[in-house]
């Protein structure tokens, strides 16, 4: 259960039992500008930092604003392009990056994305643990987000997130309003899944 009841729920038509709050979690896009309380922000850093990564580097680094600094999260909405203008009422801004290379001996990490992925998925589920929505964005100008956030060379820029409280999806474009109400849907499990070999059915 979340800590709040006004979220519009979306549970996924599961095939097998899996926990509620992974059922429940989807990518909402209305926005609240209510703003988020620091201690519901920090909780959900704190998923995002227990997230495995090979070797235990944890190349995933958060640079994030908040409305507490209009003019700052302003310049973070300013790489948003224009499809992704309904994530601006959000009340947080994150641009999600990754380090390339590891720590101890400068080599390159081909893992760095996929650790990126898994601290990002512990986000998303603590987000709507916490009563709050997140969505996350590819529709982002990233050289100008280099410039803007000053990220170094070593960094790879990941996506950019969203988060805040739910508002009704009638403030939401029409092209996404479609969406609220579609069922969630997932390739089965005998598209994805295999017994020892691909193509050779697991179920």
């Amino acid at each position: 259960m979340t800590k709040e009841t006004n979220l519009i729920s979306k549970i996924a038509n599961t095939d097998f039992p899996i926990h509620n709050i992974i059922a429940r979690r989807w990518s909402a896009r209305a926005f609240s500008t209510k703003t988020v309380e620091k201690s519901k922000l920090l909780s959900i850093l704190e998923a995002a930092r227990w997230a495995p990564s090979s070797r235990n580097e944890q190349p995933w680094r958060y640079i994030v604003f908040t409305d507490d600094n209009p003019e700052k999260i302003e310049k973070a909405r300013s790489v948003l392009l224009e499809i992704n203008n309904y994530a601006k009422l959000a009340p947080i801004l994150i641009c999600a990056i990754t380090k390339k290379t590891y720590s101890d001996n400068g080599v390159y990490n081909k893992l760095h994305f996929h650790d990126l992925g898994a601290a990002n998925e512990n986000m998303f589920l603590e987000s709507f643990n916490q009563g709050l929505i997140m969505h996350e964005m590819g529709g982002f100008d990233r050289e100008k987000a280099r410039e803007v956030f000053s990220i170094p060379d070593d960094y790879e820029i990941g996506i950019m997130i969203a988060i805040g409280y739910q508002d009704s999806h009638e403030i939401l474009p029409e092209r996404f309003k479609d969406k609220i109400n579609s069922p969630r849907e997932r390739k089965p499990l005998s598209e994805i899944a295999f017994l020892e070999e691909i193509g050779n059915g697991l179920i």
